[in-house]
């Protein structure tokens, strides 16, 4: 099996799909790896680091010409995908909703996808669960962004010249990340609440320390898909969900907003009347600016000040960690490893298994997910 791995073309991406620790694993299961040179220098790693792992470093032409397999973080551009041989499999975070034409371009091309935000929620697949892995460390960076934004300390301080207050915190959303910045605010300090549709999610918020709020009714008690995800909300428990929310974010100093659903915009949380209801100096940092974001004023990858409350954009946090956010993912790919190759080590993906089939966009110059209308 032949892994390239490339310099992403993602605007602002910094992450590799590789480290030198998944390059020794995947060599020692058989594998040859070619990474395109200086693609991991904006993580932290360097061509010799690659090399002494056992990879080859190369040219651009020469890994995409030498590659069955190709390991990506992102949506490779229209450019690369043109050059890529045909048969050859693409695996990342490949996000086809964010461009209609991305599946399309794949077949037509007769290249196999294998979408990583696919994974079934499943135990054999938390391992190889990147959109999770990522998640983890966008949550605690969003608490890290906002601390830099806000203009004042997080903890409770007591000193002889007065005592500063503590930071008011709310997450919005309690899923992977928003339980990271749950844990993150409260180590650093804040006195930290969130909220989530997801019943299960209130234990678990208060078992790091924060207080859940929520409108706890009947159709609040029925709000997760068997996948583990959000289910879409009735309009009338919005309405209810955002008369309690309005009243509690006039109080916060800090919100982080999480609310993603997969293939679909971000659901609309916070209006421009809750923000002008938030002391000037408050923070809000919203996660989900990719997807048309959880708050009405959020633009995408701008800070924007509104009556004296500053939102962050930020459509890429992870990036923001481009190291350690390498070495997760990298680790999600050696992890799938197994289930792209046959018994003899060659390129032999398993159709059948529930993961790669969950995970597969495109096979044969088809679209074959369903969420494509395959």
């Amino acid at each position: 099996m032949r892994i390239a791995v490339l310099t992403e073309t993602y605007p602002g991406e910094a992450r590799v799909a590789a480290t030198p620790d998944s390059v020794k694993a995947l060599v020692k299961a058989g594998a040859s790896v070619s990474v395109e040179k200086s693609a991991g220098l904006s993580a932290s790693v360097t061509d010799a680091a690659f090399e002494a792992a056992g990879a080859k470093c190369v040219t651009r032409a020469a890994a995409i010409k030498d590659g069955q397999l190709f390991l990506t973080v992102r949506r490779p551009d229209a450019a690369t995908l043109a050059k890529l041989p045909k048969g050859a499999v693409l695996v990342g975070l490949l996000d086809p909703h964010g461009d209609k034409d991305f599946a399309k371009a794949c077949a037509d091309a007769g290249i196999n996808a294998l979408a990583m935000e696919y994974t079934p929620r499943i135990t054999r697949a938390q391992s190889m669960d990147a959109l999770s892995s990522q998640s983890n460390l966008a949550g605690y960076r969003a608490v890290i962004e906002a601390a830099a934004l806000y203009g004042r300390a997080f903890p409770m301080m007591m000193t002889a010249a007065g005592t500063v207050a503590a930071a008011k915190a709310f997450i919005m959303g309690a899923g992977v990340a928003g339980l990271q910045a749950i844990a993150t605010a409260r180590r650093l300090g804040a006195i930290v609440s969130a909220n989530d549709v997801r019943p299960a999610a209130k234990e678990q918020v208060a078992s790091l320390g924060a207080k859940f709020i929520a409108v706890e009714d009947e159709e609040f008690k029925a709000a997760e898909t068997a996948g583990g995800y959000a289910k879409e909300m009735s309009a009338d428990y919005k309405a209810k969900q955002a008369e309690l929310v309005a009243a509690h974010i006039a109080k916060q100093d800090i919100v982080v907003t999480t609310a993603l659903i997969p293939g679909r915009p971000a659901p609309r949380l916070i209006t421009r009347a809750m923000v002008e209801t938030m002391k000037p100096g408050s923070v809000i940092i919203d996660i989900a600016a990719g997807t048309g974001g959880n708050c009405e004023l959020t633009k995408a990858d701008e800070i924007v000040e509104h009556g004296g409350v500053k939102i962050a954009g930020f459509t890429n946090l992870p990036a923001r960690l481009a190291a350690d956010a390498s070495q997760l993912l990298a680790k999600n790919f050696v992890n799938l490893a197994p289930l792209l190759r046959g018994e003899d080590g060659a390129l032999s993906p398993q159709w059948e298994d529930e993961i790669i089939k969950g995970m597969t966009l495109t096979r044969d110059g088809a679209i074959v997910h369903p969420s494509l209308g395959g």
